[in-house]
């Protein structure tokens, strides 16, 4: 006599603000779906729907509170979880029906507000998950989170109240996981944590005894050490690419940039400067020698020419003049920094810069805005025209009938450029081959497969380019 099973709730997710965040949705997802729930891609399906806030800017709040809005209107049952978290009374002011809220990555109250809103049937067949978790992301990239929190207290900043100070994994535990991951198809581990260069600080960068199965760490036994250099060679052991974001430019970063030269990290450094002149600086509470960086990106450059260094900058900071503003526009003269990204300065409710003199006008936040954009566009296109005639490694994104698009090794996912590449229908998804570029605008490249680059040979040399 067949078994009939009993039909589990589903679970329906909305995910808001970094790459942090979408680690957390993963991992509360996971928990579920391995306690037997099943996942809807909409509200209509799902008896229960998960928001994971953003709340590191006004902005961020607002939208994190329109999706709560929106959750409740097409849904009703609703669950609030992130960095919202911490400000239950005022989520609950504006949406009394929301059931249950929590913080930033406390995983057991949410799985506990999940089990009580909409229990689990009994059920001995429902506990089903794979081996690497549940994933938000597409299966040839994941996110690695190998820390939680931050000691650094900038003033614009109120990441600290909302997680906390630096928490560390073990780095066996940060392997036995990227080792799942890969195993399950991940092509490219993406690094995260609020400050990568910080790893390990707060475990005294002692050693664990690890053993590894990696295509690369051939199941021997040893010792890691807690430390941002020890684990990116480790992960290279492991992963095709090995990504590192949000890395603070401390000395120890040096000693990163020779396993770029070897190929088992990419060159790649995601260092958020946040500005350039040394009163602006001081004024954020941001550790920063600009002279020293500018000869240590020299320096990088030496040992690995191919690196790729992305930044953040935050424009019109309380106190910031004129005269700070053309600072850091010779300094990006300088430093001939990839790939760039601005944000005009936003007060944040409990951060210490709300309390400093001297704010700067909103129309001219405008204007340094499209004045700094301008600049590193400019810097951008210059780099990528440079690329024209190369042939770079490219992880295949998306593929359809009129061609595909990928990301080279200076492009991470969602915050960087594509490339574009035309006859390469025969490529699939996680694919990473050699392509020969042919054109470039302001952030982005167009190519086409190489010869070499998969058994079967690109179709004839159309001169269309396939572009999004």
């Amino acid at each position: 006599m067949a078994t009939t099973l009993p039909s589990p709730p589903k679970i329906g997710m909305v995910s808001l603000g970094c790459p942090k965040n979408l680690v957390d949705s993963e991992r509360i997802l996971t928990q579920l779906r391995g306690d037997g729930y099943q996942m809807s891609p909409d509200y209509a399906g799902a008896d229960i729907v998960l928001v994971n806030t953003c709340g590191f800017l006004d902005s961020a709040k607002e939208e994190s509170l329109e999706a709560i809005g929106e959750a409740i209107a097409e849904n009703g049952r609703v669950i609030v979880t992130g960095c919202m978290g911490k400000e239950a009374d005022a989520i609950r002011a504006r949406f009394p029906q929301v059931l249950a809220i929590t913080g930033a990555h406390e995983y057991e109250q949410v799985v506990g507000a999940v089990h009580e809103a909409a229990p689990m049937p009994p059920s001995a067949f429902l506990n089903l998950i794979p081996d690497a978790g549940l994933k938000l992301t597409p299966r040839h990239y994941s996110y690695l989170k190998i820390s939680e929190g931050c000691n650094h207290r900038c003033s614009f900043c109120i990441i600290p109240s909302l997680r906390g100070d630096l928490v560390s994994r073990r780095p066996d535990a940060i392997l036995r996981e990227a080792e799942k991951l890969v195993e399950a198809g991940t092509k490219e581990l993406l690094v995260i944590s609020q400050d990568t260069s910080a790893y390990g600080v707060d475990l005294r960068h002692a050693s664990w005894p690890v053993k590894t199965g990696g295509p690369m760490a051939r199941g021997e036994a040893r010792e890691v050490r807690a430390h941002m250099t020890d684990l990116s060679r480790e992960l290279g052991k492991i992963a095709p690419w090995v990504r590192l974001h949000y890395v603070y430019p401390y000395p120890h970063v040096d000693h990163v940039i020779p396993l770029m030269a070897e190929g088992l990290v990419l060159p790649y450094l995601d260092i958020p400067f946040q500005h350039a002149a040394p009163s602006v600086l001081r004024r954020m509470k941001r550790p920063g020698n600009d002279a020293k960086v500018l000869q240590r990106i020299h320096n990088w450059r030496t040992i690995a020419p191919d690196i790729t260094i992305r930044s953040t900058f935050v424009v019109g900071f309380p106190g910031e003049t004129e005269e700070d503003f053309q600072y850091l526009l010779d300094w990006l003269d300088e430093a001939q920094l990839d790939r760039v990204g601005a944000f005009r300065f936003e007060p944040v409710e409990g951060a210490a810069a709300n309390l400093l003199p001297d704010h700067v006008p909103e129309e001219l936040k405008e204007e340094r805005y499209a004045r700094i954009m301008e600049k590193t566009a400019a810097i951008s296109a210059a780099k990528l025209q440079a690329k024209i005639g190369r042939t770079l490694d490219v992880i295949i994104d998306a593929v359809d009938e009129e061609g595909a698009t990928g990301r080279s090794k200076a492009d991470a996912p969602e915050i960087d450029g594509e490339v574009f590449l035309r006859d390469a229908g025969h490529l699939t998804v996680g694919d990473i081959v050699p392509v020969t570029i042919e054109d470039a605008d302001d952030h982005d490249l167009y190519g086409v497969p190489s010869p070499n680059s998969s058994p079967a040979k690109a179709g004839a040399q159309d001169t269309k380019r396939y572009r999004p």
